[in-house]
C-alpha cells in the first residue's frame, strides 16, 4: 500500500520561508508594486498566512528589508574602503551614493520609512553602517574631532545620495556623479586643514 507524502494539514514546508519572503518583497519594492504580506505571499507562491510565521505585519517586513539593505551597504562600503587614507574615504563615499542610486526604493526605506519600533536587527545593521563611516572618516582625518567629523561625513554622504535620488543633481553620466562625490568629500576632509576653518 502506497504511503502519502502530503504534509499533514496545518504544516508548512519551505526551504527557507523567511528568505523567500524577503526576496519577494525586494522584487516588489524594486518594481514599485504594492508591498504587503499578501502580495509577498503571492510573489513567493506560498499561502497568504505563511509570511506571518516570520513577520507580524508589514512594518516588521519593512524592518527586515531595511536591515538587509544596511548589511548590504556595509559590505559595499567595506569592499570600497579597506585602507586608511583620504582617497579611500572618497571611494567609500562614491560607493555609498552608487548603492543609493542602484537600490533607490530600498535605500529610501532604510532611512525614511518608519519601521517596527525597537527592531534590534535593523538597529544593529544601521549602527554598523554608521560606525563604519565614522571610523573611516576618523582614519582619513585623525587630527579632527571624531564625533564632529563623523556627523559631518555621514550628513554629506546621506545628503548627496538623496539629492541624486530626488533629481536635484544630474545622475548622468555616472563618471560625473563619482567626480562630484569625490570633490565634495575632498572639500570636507580638507576643510579643517585650511586656515580660518
Amino acid at each position: 500500500m502506497a504511503t502519502s507524502t502530503t504534509a499533514p494539514r496545518g504544516q508548512y514546508h519551505h526551504g527557507d520561508l523567511r528568505a523567500a519572503c524577503l526576496k519577494a518583497a525586494r522584487e516588489l519594492l524594486e518594481e514599485e508594486a504594492e508591498l504587503s504580506l499578501r502580495a509577498v505571499a503571492r510573489r513567493a507562491s506560498v499561502s497568504p498566512a505563511a509570511p506571518y510565521r516570520h513577520y507580524a505585519d508589514k512594518d516588521a517586513l519593512v524592518s527586515a528589508l531595511a536591515a538587509q539593505g544596511c548589511r548590504e551597504l556595509h559590505d559595499c562600503l567595506a569592499a570600497a574602503a579597506p585602507a586608511a587614507t583620504s582617497d579611500d574615504f572618497a571611494a567609500l563615499a562614491v560607493a555609498y551614493v552608487r548603492f543609493a542610486l542602484a537600490h533607490p526604493a530600498l535605500f529610501r526605506i532604510m532611512f525614511r520609512t518608519s519601521c517596527t519600533p525597537a527592531d534590534t536587527e535593523r538597529d544593529a545593521a544601521a549602527a554598523d553602517v554608521d560606525a563604519f563611516v565614522r571610523r573611516a572618516a576618523a582614519r582619513a582625518r585623525p587630527d579632527a574631532d571624531p564625533d564632529a567629523l563623523g556627523v559631518a561625513c555621514w550628513a554629506l554622504l546621506h545628503g548627496l545620495a538623496f539629492l541624486y535620488l530626488e533629481g536635484k543633481l544630474p545622475t548622468d553620466p555616472p563618471a560625473a556623479v563619482d567626480a562630484r562625490v569625490r570633490t565634495s568629500v575632498g572639500a570636507l576632509i580638507d576643510a579643517g586643514r585650511r586656515p580660518g576653518w
